[in-house]
């Protein structure tokens, strides 16, 4: 029997619900631009914009796995992929509202909190073996992540309704993973679930406080603080220097930097998880080191070696910490250590908006450098036998 036959139907299907929802989330990415002539935004606004996905994915994230334990997978997850369309809907009035951008992002974070966390633990028991379901997840979210921004950024440059049409093209996506939903069994029977407990639990055992903190959080803030720079901050700053294609661009590059981390899970398989998390934060300080030559030469070309090496940093983070979870979870908290995992993950999709503050009314070029300096630091750290040793099963 192959290896692709090994899946099951069920687990297929899972793959893909969680591939359309996170197309969606990508969807407004490309549209920023747009946003910010329609609503005059400024890069503060804007960023905060992108950012506050994470204020309403972090709660959800925490809150959800836990109460799939409780529930069961599907009483949590199926709900929120329907609500994942409806907000794609919603989206169809922000080019006119500030408050309605804002709140659609909000409740898009809220959202992809729950399907990838307990979806994630859910496809995860659905294959069975931690280190195969780390890859096929990662491979879901990024090519869901990559695509989303790609073809919306074609779609608004040359296509007419530019804010309308993109979220229509997920609605249909959408329409088709909700059917999927009806084929696919709950992992977690009722004898299994856990009876009571709190409402917040990070279902981090006591003997895996120490690696989790030390390891797995360092290696879960660079999974989306690299692809988040990369999507965000590098095509703002270079819009002059793109007249014409800027949200084209902008969309390419999102889609080349998470379709990068797609393809890294055989590289990180080869790695190992303790070693695929040290490398990918220093793979990311190389790829923020060539962005910041990017911006002082003017050269929006030098955007693409970027996106490559922010995707295979972010990739690299996110299957290292997926798989390193898996090991440590108990199987009756898989869920709330997953959802902890990717709520201390999605902290960075503030580092934009950190970065913009930090730089007030001057340039990005020192907060940018700070936060290479700080993933090399990591990367070395990390990649210390002791600190290896952690993590190693």
């Amino acid at each position: 029997m192959t290896r692709a036959a090994a899946v099951s139907t069920p687990a297929r299907a899972l793959w893909i619900v969680v591939f359309v929802v996170a197309y969606g989330t990508n969807v407004p990415t490309p549209l920023l631009l747009v946003y910010r002539d329609t609503l005059g935004l400024g890069p503060t606004a804007l960023t905060a914009a992108f950012g506050v996905y994470a204020a309403g994915l972090i709660p959800a994230l925490l809150l959800s796995g836990p109460a799939s334990d409780r529930l069961g997978r599907r009483a949590v997850v199926v709900p929120f992929v329907v609500l994942a369309g409806l907000i794609s809907l919603l989206f169809l009035g922000a080019a006119s509202s500030v408050a309605v951008l804002f709140l659609g992002r909000f409740l898009q974070g809220a959202v992809s909190g729950v399907v990838f966390s307990v979806g994630t633990a859910w496809l995860g028991e659905l294959v069975g073996e931690p280190g195969r379901s780390a890859r096929l997840t990662t491979v879901a979210l990024a090519a869901g992540w990559a695509l989303g921004p790609l073809f919306t950024g074609l779609l608004a440059q040359w296509a007419p309704a530019p804010t309308v049409l993109p979220y229509l093209l997920h609605v249909v996506l959408m329409i088709g993973a909700i059917a999927l939903l009806r084929g696919i069994p709950d992992t977690l029977p009722p004898d299994r679930r856990r009876d009571g407990g709190p409402v917040v639990n990070l279902g981090v055992p006591a003997d895996a406080r120490r690696p989790f903190v030390l390891v797995v959080v360092p290696v879960a803030i660079g999974v989306f603080a690299f692809p988040s720079t990369a999507v965000t901050l590098l095509p703002l700053l270079l819009t002059p220097q793109m007249p014409s294609i800027a949200v084209a661009v902008t969309g390419l590059v999102a889609g080349l930097t998470l379709a990068t981390g797609a393809l890294v899970p055989p590289l990180a398989r080869r790695l190992g998880a303790e070693r695929a998390g040290p490398v990918g934060l220093g793979i990311g300080a190389i790829g923020l080191g060539i962005a910041l030559l990017g911006v002082a030469l003017s050269a929006w070309p030098l955007l693409v070696p970027v996106a490559l090496l922010l995707g295979v940093g972010y990739g690299l983070c996110l299957a290292s910490g997926l798989t390193t979870v898996a090991r440590l979870a108990a199987p009756s908290e898989r869920g709330a250590l997953t959802g902890t995992f990717y709520a201390c993950a999605y902290l960075g999709f503030g580092v934009p908006y950190l970065l913009s503050a930090l730089a007030g009314g001057g340039g990005l070029a020192g907060p940018l450098a700070g936060l290479a300096v700080v993933s090399a630091v990591a990367a070395l750290l990390l990649g210390l036998p002791g600190a290896r040793r952690l993590v190693t099963p």
